[in-house]
């Protein structure tokens, strides 16, 4: 994630004590910065801070809480599994908490979808995913090139970095160019389009080109991160078949994108394209638990026994939640207020592209980007971010230099909180 960090003390920090935080804290963190209260609890679409005043969550964790906060179904569930002294930790062992989840992860997601990928679990967060997803692309093809897109954001170790775009994130990870990594505009992006498909074409077919035939092509079918930027079903389909077509392994990176965020499990369905690889994290463990997995499809699961490891690949706690969560995808009360959800922020963006032209909406399901570059930039974001968070809502910014305003509200969010942000949101754009 963009990490520019504004210095500037709001008026209200003198209410909160920061001061055990900052003598022990690395100077690396980030959001407290941006939101300087002391968070106390939540639920649903609601943060309190420990003096009780009331947030509305337009940010989520990053993605990782679709289902909300303390959802009921799911807290339900743990503190279950807790109260019979349910096993806690346990590798990659065979467990029934494992077990429930693989279960209902083939009933409710898989199958319905027509995949038959079979599950490596990764430990603990995202980045594990795409660092397996690219070795085992490696692995089973024999080739070591990748080729990623501009905008793109995988994650802060060192292989999901190299295919990142972000500079001043390979900067500080000691990343720089690879040889090995191939970068391509994507779709769309603060340049305009771009015909990269035909681009990769050209380039794959010319002898000469320079590029060799790689082992996979890793891509976002929503670039979060890069400024909130869909990739149209037409784009993901030739991307499909140029791929098939040279035998490269397509990786789909549904991290952030997935578990519904975009009105659909996962964000490539809408292009009815099958990947050979998908990486999966955040709101895959339901409560906000760390879970990370890569769906391989089952002829390219070449992995010997232990080969990728990982000593919390077995998150007990976030099976049950994720096992939880998947049942929700089975129940119309919750597919029906995801669905009304999608569409008033679907709404919400036409009405600001018609309140003010020169603003930028993007959007699918239950994200949106709001691209402030041409309407005052990164500057006038911060100050909508801020306002918001003076008013009561917290939003995220996204976008090469923090210029996109990222709206995630939770999928079970009621109409009337969701009206209630909105509000907020949209006054905050009025008076900046």
């Amino acid at each position: 994630m963009t990490m520019l960090v504004d210095e500037t003390v709001p008026p209200y920090k003198a209410a909160y004590d920061f001061s055990l935080f900052e003598a022990m804290e690395s100077e690396v963190r980030y959001y407290c910065r941006k939101f300087p209260v002391v968070f106390d609890r939540a639920r649903g679409a609601e943060l309190y801070a420990e003096d009780g005043r009331m947030f509305t969550d337009f940010f989520c964790g990053a993605g990782t809480l679709n289902y909300g906060h303390n959802h009921p179904h799911l807290k339900r569930r743990i503190t279950e599994y807790l109260a019979r002294d349910g096993v806690m930790h346990g590798l990659d062992m065979y467990t029934v908490a494992k077990r429930t989840f693989l279960g209902r992860l083939r009933e409710q997601v898989l199958a319905p979808r027509g995949l038959d990928h079979k599950v490596q679990f990764c430990g603990p967060t995202g980045t594990d995913a795409v660092e397996a997803a690219l070795k085992v692309a490696r692995r089973a093809t024999g080739r070591r090139g990748i080729v990623s897109f501009t905008g793109a954001y995988h994650g802060m170790s060192r292989g999901s970095l190299a295919v990142s775009g972000g500079r001043r994130a390979r900067a500080a990870g000691q990343v720089g160019a690879a040889a090995e990594v191939t970068f391509v505009p994507y779709e769309d992006g603060p340049a305009g389009p771009f015909d990269s498909i035909g681009y990769l074409e050209r380039m794959l077919s010319d002898p000469s080109s320079g590029l060799d035939v790689p082992a996979a092509v890793i891509v976002e079918p929503l670039q979060m991160e890069g400024g909130v930027y869909p990739a149209s079903a037409d784009w993901l389909r030739r991307l499909r078949d140029l791929t098939t077509r040279y035998g490269i392994l397509l990786i789909f990176d549904e991290i952030q994108s997935g578990c519904g965020r975009t009105g659909t499990f996962f964000c490539f369905e809408h292009a009815d394209v099958v990947p050979d690889i998908i990486t999966v994290s955040k709101a895959i463990g339901g409560y906000g638990l760390p879970l990370s997995m890569v769906l391989i499809r089952p002829a390219l699961d070449v992995w010997s026994p232990g080969e990728h490891t990982g000593t919390f690949r077995g998150n007990q706690l976030a099976f049950v939640a994720g096992a939880a969560a998947c049942e929700l995808w089975g129940e119309d009360g919750f597919r029906t207020t995801a669905a009304v959800g999608a569409r008033r922020l679907e709404r919400f963006g036409a009405e600001l592209r018609d309140s003010d032209p020169a603003l930028t909406v993007r959007g699918l399901g239950m994200v949106l980007g709001i691209d402030l570059r041409a309407a005052g930039g990164a500057g006038r974001a911060d100050r909508i971010q801020r306002r918001c968070f003076d008013d009561g809502l917290i939003v995220e910014l996204c976008g090469r230099d923090d210029e996109v305003v990222k709206v995630m509200p939770p999928l079970t969010i009621d109409l009337a909180r969701l009206e209630r942000g909105l509000t907020v949101l949209h006054r905050a754009i009025r008076s900046s």
